[in-house]
């Protein structure tokens, strides 16, 4: 994919530094509608005299903006931060620090995607469990239904169940459509693209996408309990020792 130039600005004006920016979202999912906005998240690095304090601010730095007709949304954490949400089997940060979708890297963030074999669990499943449930409360309340949600449901149920059998994280709902066949995928994203970030559908059989639902929820509670993924990350030693090193490098 191109990314739009006007996104590096983003990251450039971002006020510590940043060792990885990368974009998430729509366009990492492969269904970006004509006018989705731009999903920034990256890590970044509070000098000292920030994490000396009792209270420690900025660890999370959150911004939205429109310039040039770019609408971005802008989410960072602190490396601590970011390390703790890493441990704590957070799928979020997961697809963001391996997004193929990078704007900014350094070579922390290149030592740090060679740790995730040893940050990914088999209870990252609960993740994509959560959050698919939550999905399908809100896409049953729609009236009329939206596309965009119930392909945030398909999309998140499948790189659960990727990530379960093969360890790989996998966020592109058309590459996991492949792997992964289910006959309306294509013509859901199809219609996504085509339209607008707030489109809806003109008919829905809802009682298939209900069994299409429960049948791959079930499929992600069976991968999850017999995946070969550990239940605990190996990788906290690694990251405390590459924590040291970004305060020192930083400092």
């Amino acid at each position: 994919m191109n990314i739009d130039p006007r996104v590096a600005h983003y990251a450039q004006t971002h006020p510590f530094p940043l060792l990885f920016a990368t974009i998430s979202g729509a366009h990492l999912y492969g269904f970006p509608s004509a006018d989705s906005d731009y999903d920034l998240r990256g890590m970044h690095v509070l000098p000292l005299s920030h994490v000396l304090k009792m209270s420690v601010a900025q660890e999370t730095v959150e911004r939205t903006s429109v310039e040039n007709g770019l609408e971005m949304d802008i989410v960072s954490h602190d490396v601590k931060k970011f390390f703790g949400l890493l441990l704590k089997n957070n799928g979020y940060v997961l697809e963001q620090l391996v997004s193929p979708l990078i704007v900014r890297t350094s070579p922390e963030h290149e030592e740090l995607l060679a740790l995730v074999p040893n940050i990914v669990t088999k209870f990252h499943g609960n993740h994509y469990l959560g959050f698919a449930e939550s999905q399908w409360r809100l896409f049953m309340r729609e009236n009329p239904p939206r596309i965009k949600p119930l392909l945030y449901i398909y999309r998140v149920l499948l790189t659960g169940i990727h990530l379960m059998k093969t360890g790989e994280v996998q966020a592109n709902l058309s590459e996991l459509a492949r792997l992964y066949p289910l006959p309306f995928i294509d013509e859901m994203i199809s219609l996504k693209r085509d339209g607008n970030e707030k489109g809806y559908f003109s008919e829905l059989n809802l009682s298939l996408h209900e069994m299409e639902y429960l049948k791959l929820r079930k499929q992600l509670e069976s991968s999850m309990a017999h995946s070969a993924l550990p239940e605990k990350p190996t990788a906290h030693d690694a990251l405390d020792d590459l924590l040291v090193r970004i305060r020192m490098k930083y400092s």
